[in-house]
């Protein structure tokens, strides 16, 4: 059916990049014009809803010299064609879903094409193509015949109730000899230090770097020179698969962009792989590194539909370690810099939260007062903050996060006022 594209502009109304999405469709509905374009209600995992654009068709698949006619559903995001669609089989009644590497219990598509979507390389027509290829290797679903679909529901009964004890014994017994595996999906420099980390301290038989970076990057490329033995590098989150932890390091950002400049093509990308986590690894724990990180867990635990005590956002741990080596080490504080901790949103603006004991450094320079004075170029100089409720303070810690920068440090003399936490 041919596509009118003018209807398809006025339907796509809201979409953030119409014209480039109306053209792409355009190219599909040439190669596959037998399908068919509708706006319907989505309702994604954490029942949130959106009017989304979508198709449903059939793609020839050639599997053991006979062809096949795959029925399947794509979803458009209003943010395409830099988000991947959102893919299912949609199967007739007298079919059966086949669950297996590329293909869930609902239905749902997970091939490396969309874990690896980037515009302008990845288009729709291409996803198409390996969904064929990859439904060649192990075809999605299988036919019911009419005596076949009158029997299964007393066959699936009769299995389940006398395999059900063996089955929590196996179920028992697998988790008992389950491998301790982790990846980490993100291959920057987070990532490959997450891998090393982790590596150093022995605290996993598997290790699997996820990387969709293109070409080749000096982390990465060294662990491949180097073959070991417990690390695994691939561009297919399907070798996720069975993982107990799954530590989320990806980020789109850009050389001029900011972390909420990114919010959304974060949040796009999760789309993506969050629930493919979930297909591969169902019963792991989901720690979130990506930035924004308190907007990136939030969406992580939604998408993922995980209980929330498995999906961990890192917060401020790491600013945290830093900033308690710098008074230790660097700025010589009296106490121990481990009572301090960062708390609040990831940004240029975070708190401090200390304990009750009082936190004195030593004067370095001329920025800090031993009266208990705050000095700080961004604040009213010379105001005194020790005194005043309530007991935390929003500082913009200029120094400290980068080392590298330090030249004179711009340095905090902060006492709390009484016994009280500051929070």
């Amino acid at each position: 059916m041919e596509l009118d594209r003018e209807s398809l502009r006025r339907q796509l109304g809201k979409y953030k990049f119409r014209d480039l999405t109306v053209e792409e469709l355009m190219k599909v509905n040439m190669s596959y014009p037998n399908f068919k374009f509708s706006m319907d209600t989505y309702v994604f995992k954490d029942n949130s809803q959106k009017e989304l654009l979508n198709f449903t068709g059939t793609i020839p698949v050639n599997y053991q010299g006979n062809t096949y006619n795959i029925p399947i559903r794509l979803w458009i995001l209003d943010s395409h064609p830099f988000a991947p669609p959102i893919c299912f089989l949609k199967p007739t009644p007298n079919m059966e879903i086949s669950v297996g590497k590329h293909v869930d219990a609902q239905g749902r598509i997970y091939l490396p094409y969309l874990q690896n979507w980037s515009h302008p390389k990845s288009v729709i027509t291409g996803l198409i193509r390996e969904m064929i290829i990859k439904f060649q290797e192990e075809l999605p679903l299988f036919s019911l015949s009419s005596s076949d679909e009158a029997q299964q529901g007393e066959l699936l009964a009769y299995i389940s109730k006398i395999t059900q004890g063996i089955s929590d014994m196996n179920s028992k017994h697998q988790e008992n000899q389950r491998v301790n595996k982790v990846t980490v999906v993100g291959g920057g420099e987070l990532g490959i230090a997450c891998v090393l980390a982790i590596l150093a301290k022995g605290i996993a038989d598997k290790v699997v770097l996820i990387d969709f970076s293109e070409g080749t990057k000096g982390g990465t490329m060294d662990m491949d020179i180097f073959e070991l033995q417990n690390v695994e590098i691939s561009k297919d989150l399907a070798a996720s698969w069975n993982s107990r932890v799954v530590i989320f390091t990806i980020n789109s950002l850009g050389n001029s962009q900011t972390y909420l400049d990114v919010v959304q093509s974060n949040v796009d990308m999760f789309r993506e792989l969050v629930p493919a986590v979930g297909h591969y690894s169902p019963q792991s724990v989901i720690l979130v590194a990506s930035q924004p990180v308190e907007v990136m867990t939030y969406a992580a635990w939604k998408l993922s539909a995980f209980p929330e005590n498995r999906v961990i956002g890192i917060g401020c741990n790491l600013d945290s370690k830093r900033f308690q080596y710098i008074l230790s080490n660097i700025l010589k504080a009296q106490n121990s810099g481990k009572e301090v901790w960062i708390i609040g949103e990831q940004g240029e603006d975070k708190g401090i939260r200390k304990k009750t004991r009082d936190i004195k450094l030593r004067k370095v320079g001329n920025d800090v007062s031993s009266s208990g004075t705050l000095i700080d170029p961004s604040l009213d100089t010379g105001k005194n903050y020790s005194g005043q409720q309530p007991f935390f303070y929003l500082l913009r810690f200029k120094v400290i996060m980068n080392m590298t920068k330090i030249n004179r440090p711009e340095c905090f003399h902060i006492q709390s006022a009484g016994n009280k936490d500051c929070i």
